[in-house]
């Protein structure tokens, strides 16, 4: 659910409400009810799920409905503040924790969930309540998995962007950019587009620097660090090309002449990604040894409770996470 404070009650039921989605799988949502039947009401919608407490041994017995709540009890109240606060972040940090234990369940346990989607949180609201440690989704799903390395993965129906760092301060790009961070965002973008039915995905690579450096003039980290990066990857038979300067590389993506691009740092990336699909674009955590997607957008606590948030992003994080799997027409995920 994310911060029940936030958008995500609202853009769940609004994805959901949809019944050709809802038969593309199993369905569960771990969150409060309280804020779904809410969101539900503004919206017009009838409540089309199936509820039970989330730690209650009746949740194997639900299994065949296609949307049951995992309620949890004891966090329930009748209003969710719409801003950052220690419940809130205590309560999705905890919706997270219960998404992974049940994606680490065994292959044959009936609750093992295949794929996880997951809905905004508020990082201050996690800092404040004492997660802190866990910058995002992506941090705290790579520590609980043991994932070597991770990536954030952003699919939009224009093209495609990885990223090579993520949640850290502009200013310490320098420091924490390597030849190995590069190389993992390109080996990893490189997977997912495969996954995704590219059979040989056309690769750029962004430079770091204004104008890629200029020959070294404006930096030698394109010489330095993502040159050698690249070296690599045609080591391994793909095909990628760069360092580009990161101000035309991606009108030369939306034409369509490449199928991925590699940003060096968050902004680079996501600038054009959410100022062309800001209602359509998808994070996937690359890396995992399960599927994660998200919207790509945040709690939006100026318009929660509302009726105006617009489901667009959930919708393609949920139908990604079911294409990912593999999963055809006419089966069922959980």
């Amino acid at each position: 659910m994310g911060d029940p404070g936030g958008i995500g009650p609202e853009v769940i039921v609004k994805a959901l409400a949809d019944p050709d989605r809802r038969k593309l799988a199993h369905y569960r949502i771990y969150g409060v009810e309280s804020a779904l039947r809410l969101a539900a009401e503004h919206a017009g919608i009838t409540p089309f799920w199936w509820r039970v407490e989330h730690d209650s041994q009746l949740l194997e017995t639900t299994l065949s409905h296609d949307v049951v709540v995992a309620d949890a009890q004891g966090m329930d109240q009748d209003r969710w503040a719409a801003s950052p606060t220690r419940k809130g972040g205590e309560a999705s940090f905890q919706f997270v924790e219960w998404s992974i234990r049940d994606a680490l369940r065994a292959e044959d346990d009936p609750l093992r969930a295949n794929a996880i989607v997951t809905a905004p949180i508020c990082k201050e609201a996690w800092s404040i309540a004492g997660k802190g440690k866990y910058p995002g989704h992506t941090e705290l799903l790579g520590t609980r998995f043991q994932a070597k390395r991770v990536a954030m993965f952003f699919d939009t129906p224009q093209f495609r962007v990885v990223l090579a760092t993520v949640h850290i301060p502009l200013m310490e790009i320098r420091n924490r950019l390597t030849i190995g961070r590069v190389f993992d965002a390109i080996d990893l973008g490189h997977e997912a587009c495969k996954r995704l039915g590219v059979s040989r995905p056309r690769i750029a690579v962004c430079g770091l620097n204004p104008h890629a450096g200029e020959g070294g003039l404006l930096g030698d980290e394109e010489e330095r660090l993502i040159e050698p990066a690249i070296k690599v990857a045609h080591e391994h038979a793909m095909d990628v090309r760069g360092p580009f300067p990161g101000d035309t590389i991606f009108h030369r993506a939306l034409k369509g002449e490449f199928d991925l691009v590699v940003a060096m740092y968050h902004d680079q990336g996501l600038i054009p990604v959410k100022l062309l699909a800001f209602d359509e674009a998808v994070n996937a955590t690359v890396g995992l040894p399960v599927i994660r997607t998200s919207p790509d957008h945040g709690t939006a606590f100026d318009i929660a409770g509302k009726n105006r948030a617009n489901p667009g992003s959930m919708k393609r994080a949920i139908d990604l996470a079911v294409r990912m799997a593999g999963w055809g027409e006419g089966s069922t995920a959980e």
